[in-house]
Order: C-alpha cells, then sequence, then structure tokens
C-alpha cells in the first residue's frame, strides 16, 4: 500500500498527479470529448489525479462521512481513504474467508451506506451481504434465496422507494459457473424490501453494475460477459420492470475491461465501466465522453456533494471534479 504525502482537497483536482514523473503515464489520464454535450458534464480542461496505490485489484466504492471506503478483492480486505490521503484497512478478511487463495476474486465487492449509517458489505467469497458496523464488527444480513447460496454478490444500490437492488453473478466462486458450491442456476438481479428477496432478472449471464435514473423510472443493468452490453427497463409500482431494451453495448476491440459498476449523475447520465475506461453515455445512449487512466476502472463513486468523483482501477485510486452533481446514495453520508 503507498501512503500519500500530500492532501486530497475536497471539491478539486489534485495540483500534481502521483504519475508526474513519468509523461507516458500522465497522457493516458485524460477526460476524451466526443460530444459538445459533455461541456455541461465535465468542465473542458479537467484533469484526472492518481490519490493512492498500491493494491491488488480495488473494486466497490462508496463516501461516507468523509472517507472512500473501497474493497480490494484480491488482498481480501476493505480500506478506507480520508481528504489527506491516509488509507487505512477497516475489515480484513473482508470476503468472509481468512485463508483463501492468493489473488482470487474472493473478498467483498460492492458497498453501500444503510440508513442506520452501517455499510452493507457483498461478500463473494462466501455468498453473503452482510452489515460493517463503525467499530469493524460484521454481521449477517442476506445470504439466501429459495433456501439456496447466493452465488457472489456483487454491486448493490438503494432505490428511492428504499428497496435493495443487487446483481450476484458467479465471478467470486473459483469455477464460476462450473463450481461445485453454485446452488442457483441462474445469475440474477434481485430486490430485497419489507424482508422479502424477489429475483427480478434471471436471463442474464453475468450482471454487474447497477443504477436508476433520477426519477427512479429507469433501471440500468451491465453485463460483463460473454457479450458487453448495458440492459434499461423501465420501473413501475412495486419495482416491476418492463420493456426491456439493450441500452449501449460495447464495441469489439475497444480496450481492456467489461462493464462492471456504473453511477449516474443528476442529469441522468450513466457514467459506466468497461472497455477502455469509464463510459458517459447520455440519458439517450449516446457516447458523449470517456474518461481514461492506464488501468482497468472496476468502478467509481460520487463523494462530498457529488461533484468529487473517484475511481476504483486495479492497483490504484483516481480522482476528478464534475461539473454536474453525480446522484449520491440513498442514505448518503458526507
Amino acid at each position: 500500500m503507498t501512503m500519500l504525502k500530500y492532501a486530497i482537497p475536497a471539491l478539486c483536482l489534485l495540483a500534481a498527479p502521483a504519475f508526474a514523473q513519468d509523461p507516458k503515464k500522465v497522457d493516458t489520464m485524460r477526460v476524451e470529448r466526443l460530444d459538445p454535450a459533455l461541456d455541461a458534464v465535465i468542465t473542458p480542461g479537467t484533469r484526472v489525479g492518481r490519490v493512492a496505490g498500491g493494491f491488488g485489484f480495488v473494486e466497490g466504492p462508496v463516501w461516507k462521512s468523509g472517507r472512500l471506503y473501497f474493497s480490494d478483492v484480491t488482498d481480501n480486505v476493505i480500506r478506507a481513504l480520508d481528504r489527506m490521503g491516509n488509507v487505512v484497512v477497516v475489515l480484513k478478511a473482508s470476503g468472509g474467508l481468512t485463508n483463501p487463495p492468493k489473488g482470487s476474486n474472493s473478498g467483498s465487492n460492492g458497498l453501500v451506506t444503510d440508513k442506520d449509517g452501517t455499510i452493507l458489505v457483498t461478500r463473494m467469497g462466501i455468498g453473503t451481504i452482510e452489515r460493517l458496523d463503525e467499530r469493524g464488527n460484521i454481521k449477517p444480513f442476506l445470504s439466501k434465496y429459495d433456501g439456496k447460496r447466493l452465488n457472489s454478490p456483487n454491486d448493490l444500490v438503494f432505490a428511492r422507494d428504499g428497496a435493495l437492488w443487487f446483481t450476484d453473478p458467479s465471478f467470486g466462486l473459483p469455477k464460476m459457473d462450473a463450481d461445485p458450491k453454485k446452488e442457483i442456476k441462474f445469475n440474477g438481479v434481485y430486490r430485497y424490501v419489507g424482508g422479502k428477496l424477489t429475483a427480478m432478472i434471471t436471463d442474464m449471464t453475468q450482471p454487474n453494475g447497477l443504477g436508476f435514473s433520477p426519477d427512479g423510472k429507469t433501471f440500468y443493468v451491465a453485463n460483463s460477459m460473454p457479450d458487453a452490453y448495458l440492459r434499461a427497463y423501465d420501473v413501475g409500482a412495486d419495482g416491476k420492470l418492463s420493456n426491456m431494451r439493450v441500452f449501449y453495448r460495447w464495441p469489439k476491440n475497444s480496450g481492456a475491461g467489461v462493464p462492471d459498476g456504473l453511477k449516474v449523475d443528476s442529469l441522468g447520465n450513466i457514467w459506466a465501466t468497461g472497455a477502455g475506461g469509464v463510459s458517459i453515455l447520455s440519458p439517450k445512449g449516446k457516447l458523449i465522453g470517456k474518461i481514461v487512466v492506464p488501468e482497468v476502472v472496476a468502478n467509481l463513486a460520487f463523494a462530498d456533494d457529488g461533484k468529487t468523483v473517484y475511481l476504483t482501477a486495479t492497483s490504484s485510486v483516481y480522482q476528478l471534479g464534475t461539473k454536474v452533481p453525480g446522484q449520491l446514495p440513498l442514505y448518503h453520508r458526507r
């Protein structure tokens, strides 16, 4: 783990990226303007900075009370980064296994703040979602669907009505879909509310990142593989989904990475990680810009008042500013 020696100012860009000594790498940290509409989202000339590094494979960032919490999937820990650049481990064995194979996808992944101030943690190693409190204690929350073990919960979000939605691909199982521990035949998207867990989508191969439009009427979910695409659905009463359509499909040979985490800003633009970086899509599905860094971006989070963006990308955390506030989690704590 690399400890920073400079402060991370809130709501502004770093004066000098950590890669400043390497011009080749600085050139690969950029915002690509592909349509004039991007100017209303990100100020032209905005720089991307690397603010922490030296990790295994980082994922699932969420901002809470002045710190960015994020999972290190392969190092099997949850870390927190504060505004001064200090990084600490807040949970060991975060995926639930105490001694997993080195480099395996068995750590925690997605994180989200709940209304009581705790963080819900997807523990891929043991196929559960559990609750992490301020003291670092972890308690059970969800582990089964219809009496069967969840595969490896991945990403999660609260809808405006307070329902928890999450994806459950097979990435955390050593042999994925062929693993003998896999009890559920499909890789699903679930909704949990009022003590009831419902499988809402069962026909995606590897569902991953998910989010809602600002008005809550459109639901987005990314599929990682083998086909790389982003679906959209209309959302009705009690979360009922209809009018499924492919909202965006990543072109083949467009760079490293697969569709993973996503977030939606206050104008309804979708910030979706995928091949070649973060694709910023208009509410109509047009690619208006990309954020490119020299590592594969797995997820992102809007922080503070929504105008600071953190990217979790392989071994590093990156930061940039945005003109348009991002949608903050329902139970956001600044």
